[in-house]
């Protein structure tokens, strides 16, 4: 039931039709008693800038969930910003503090680091590859560097792009080895698909899969099917995985605390999602 004492977080982005997160909060929200509700706000890449301010000015705001095409855009609107939305360039999550200001996160890489230490899997100290460094590889990259891994390597068919990403890093965490990759992922404990390969049936895998080791635990972003091409050639090697939806999940919990509600666990969000 949505009152007049309901506090609103705004899930701004354009368009809205492909949006998941209502249907996974307001059930979570309707079940625990919790005064808030996640609005869809369908707003275009030109009206963004002025729309934010405004929205932020309602009495019964209280945060905002950013999606495409407006987390870059959002990080030159905020008072402050996280370690992890700078690293990341890119930011979805807005919460306005007791002052008024304006303070923005980036959960997208959270999610992913989360998911993979609740199957059991040692990040710390660990070598990472990242495919991929564009908003969602680089907020991956951030969070895994936030968790203390000892190696990033970074590859992107876009050089200018890759070694941004690669600078900003080295940057914010000095103490991690960040290097330039390539598709071989030997060596790696860790290796995450954060490009959108994938969601066509007719693209080509994101590395070379014969060089997988068993040992190395893989994780996927493309949330088009579970099981995409490059994960089924991940389990077919014997690998540990993850799926895209699973870094959804997990990283609502970290939502939650950022906007100071009760969290939760991914299962119990899955429980509850309305998604069909």
């Amino acid at each position: 039931m949505i009152s007049g004492t309901t506090r609103i977080i705004a899930h701004l982005g354009y368009p809205t039709e492909t949006f998941k997160s209502p249907l996974i909060y307001n059930p979570y929200f309707e079940k625990h008693g919790i005064d808030a509700v996640v609005v869809p706000m369908g707003c275009r890449a030109e009206d963004f800038p002025d729309f934010l301010r405004l929205v932020f000015r309602l009495s019964n705001i209280h945060g905002a969930l950013i999606t495409m095409p407006h987390k870059v855009t959002t990080m030159g609107l905020l008072h402050e910003l996280s370690t992890r939305a700078q690293v990341a360039g890119a930011c979805n999550a807005i919460r306005l503090d007791e002052h008024g200001r304006l303070i923005g996160d980036m959960f997208d890489g959270e999610g992913f680091v989360r998911g993979v230490l609740r199957k059991g899997r040692r990040v710390a100290g660990a070598d990472v590859l990242v495919v991929g460094s564009g908003g969602v590889g680089s907020a991956i990259a951030a969070s895994l560097a936030a968790a203390g891994v000892r190696k990033i390597a970074i590859f992107d068919a876009n050089p200018e792009v890759m070694n941004g990403l690669i600078g900003r890093l080295r940057q914010h965490y000095p103490d991690v080895d960040v290097t330039a990759g390539s598709r071989d992922p030997e060596g790696f404990d860790i290796v995450v698909n954060a490009t959108p390969l994938g969601m066509k049936s007719d693209d080509p895998l994101p590395i070379d899969v014969s060089r997988l080791s068993s040992a190395t635990f893989v994780g996927e972003v493309v949330m088009k099917q579970e099981i995409t091409p490059f994960l089924a050639a991940a389990r077919a090697a014997g690998c540990d995985f993850q799926v895209g939806t699973d870094m959804l999940f997990e990283q609502i919990p970290a939502y939650l605390e950022f906007f100071g509600f009760p969290t939760t666990t991914a299962d119990e969000l899955r429980s509850v999602a309305r998604m069909g």
